[in-house]
């Protein structure tokens, strides 16, 4: 009985905490963030390397697609947008080596991590409470500062103000 009422309290706890994580430092910097990056390292975010996106349907989702070498989110209406630069030269299609995803891996298709409640959302890393959102690792310069950027790395350029996205090849800068 005492078991019983320890898990109880334990799962109402839980469900009523929200979640927050920082990395690379010791906490977020608001209530607004879900998750967050320390910026004293010139390090960024890699996004999933995806071959095959049919099944993805959540709105939000960010992946590098290994069919054209580009980093991409999905937006309503099942479209998926590219965040890469690519003016169709080799200077700006980018690469990727994919011999660490090798056919003889097998994937766990369950696990996945969630920040914020749990909800059915698929993916390896959810961020789900809807009144907090993800700060980008911060690098003034990325494209300056890190030396051997993965494909499909992300962070925020703090002297352009902008976010920046790593193909293989060559860097992408949107702003607002």
């Amino acid at each position: 009985m005492k078991k019983t009422i320890v898990i109880i309290a334990t799962l109402i706890i839980n469900d009523s905490i929200k979640s927050q994580v920082a990395m690379g430092k010791n906490n977020v910097s608001n209530t607004s963030v879900s998750l967050e990056f320390g910026n004293t390292e010139d390090r960024g975010l890699i996004v999933p390397y995806v071959e095959n996106k049919s099944g993805i349907e959540e709105e939000g989702t960010i992946i590098y697609d290994v069919s054209d070498y580009k980093v991409k989110y999905l937006k309503n209406n099942n479209t998926w947008v590219s965040l890469s630069e690519d003016d169709g030269t080799s200077a700006t299609i980018g690469t990727v080596d994919l011999s660490i995803q090798g056919s003889d891996k097998t994937e766990n298709t369950t696990s996945k991590v969630a920040i914020g409640s749990v909800d059915g959302a698929n993916g390896i890393l959810v961020l789900t409470d809807n009144n907090k959102a993800m700060v980008l690792p911060k690098v003034a310069s990325p494209h300056l500062r890190i030396n051997k950027p993965a494909a499909g790395m992300m962070v925020y350029d703090t002297n352009a103000r902008q976010l920046a996205v790593y193909n293989g090849t060559s860097w992408s800068f949107w702003k607002p």
